[in-house]
């Protein structure tokens, strides 16, 4: 006899993998192919470039079109520097919270989803279930795109449905800001400070860029949003550097300065131009930096590239959530998700899920139990829905 586990077991096992997107998420993976094979569901592995990761997906039901994705990543961010009062890879319940790191962001979810593989088996749906867990969400959502690209190339029926389980608070969300981030590297030419203008300071140069974020951010603010944009807070796409490095002494021009470059921009502009928009000012400091030594340079590495979600007139996924949620809200968040990855290879999708985004990240993550139960019904409405 199958034996299966509950969601609040499947939780419990999923968040006691350490899965920090610097490290492997395979003992999980092994996990959760392992499980669904007991079940009599196959799954197909997507491994990264060196096989250290891998992102998997499973198709539950009759092979044909029309089913629902339950999509969601198995990453968690560091607990590094963090002041737990719990063992973080361990779930504690306490006072009506289950803490623990990805309670909430989003293994929570992935558990859920998980459970309602044995309940759609037990009621034969007529509509299929699909299930996509990912890699590296956290780091830019790196590992959906070659998933999903090869869920569509090897031919599993396709879903009219995504619903990627993020913590909304079981609130609809049918549209989100995209963004793209670059590793920078400016590379200066060392001189005795007192000789600074026969060197080229990396830092101070860098600065320059910096500020120019500062500028197009005042700009950004300074404008009436579109109708689109109206809905996000902030109503504009925004430019943000969190950390830099560079330098040797304070008495020597900084040859080597780095950080991180990020743009969350809203639906309805185009990423494309604003890629454009920021290497035309990398290449006009670059130039000033090599006119005074050729040496010098700048590289920018884009390291992610996540598409805003739009919202969808008539979109089958909002119509979904809205039957099963009664749901009746218009919600758009700022940070993004993989929803806007498949919406862009032609998925109707939204963002739904259990748990507060503001836990994600915390020492002492948590989800409710509350919310934890408020996601276990609505997996079982949803089993319902494909069954009928």
């Amino acid at each position: 006899m199958v034996m299966t586990l509950s969601a609040r077991e499947l939780m419990d096992k999923l968040v006691s993998f350490p899965t920090v997107s610097r490290d492997s998420n395979l003992e999980l993976i092994d996990f959760v192919e392992g499980y669904l094979a007991d079940l009599g569901v196959k799954s197909t592995r997507v491994p990264n470039e060196d096989g250290t990761k891998a992102s998997l997906y499973a198709h539950v039901g009759p092979d044909i079109d029309g089913g629902v994705v339950l999509s969601g990543h198995t990453d968690v961010v560091p607990v590094d520097g963090q002041a737990w009062d719990t063992d973080p890879f361990t779930v504690t319940e306490r006072q009506g919270k289950l803490y623990g790191r990805g309670t909430c962001d989003m293994k929570g979810f992935d558990a859920l989803a998980l459970s309602a593989v044995p309940l759609a088996l037990a009621r034969g749906i007529k509509r299929p279930l699909q299930i996509a867990l990912s890699y590296d969400e956290e780091v830019g959502c790196i590992g959906a795109p070659p998933m999903i690209d090869h869920m569509v190339s090897m031919g599993m029926p396709r879903a009219d449905t995504v619903l990627v389980g993020e913590p909304s608070m079981m609130k609809l969300v049918t549209g989100h800001k995209g963004g793209i981030g670059y590793h920078m590297h400016f590379r200066g030419f060392e001189v005795h400070s007192s000789l600074a203008p026969t060197g080229v300071n990396a830092i101070m140069m860098a600065a320059k860029l910096i500020d120019w974020a500062n500028q197009v951010n005042a700009e950004n603010a300074a404008r009436t949003p579109s109708e689109l944009a109206a809905d996000f807070y902030p109503p504009y796409t925004t430019l943000h550097v969190g950390t830099i490095s560079g330098g040797t002494a304070h008495n020597i021009t900084a040859k080597d300065c780095y950080f991180g470059f990020g743009f969350r921009i809203v639906p309805g502009e185009d990423i494309a131009e604003w890629q454009a928009r920021f290497m035309a000012k990398v290449a006009e400091l670059e130039a000033e930096m090599k006119a005074v030594r050729p040496e010098a340079g700048i590289s920018a590495e884009q390291y992610y590239h996540v598409p805003g979600l739009v919202p969808e007139e008539d979109g089958q996924a909002e119509s979904l959530v809205r039957l099963l949620t009664g749901e009746n809200s218009r919600n758009v968040v700022s940070y993004g998700t993989e929803a806007g990855q498949f919406q862009e290879r032609g998925y109707s999708a939204v963002v739904c899920g259990p748990g507060d985004i503001a836990q994600a990240h915390q020492p002492n993550e948590y989800i409710t139990v509350d919310q934890f139960q408020q996601g276990e019904a609505f997996i079982a409405r949803l089993v319902d829905h494909l069954a009928k």
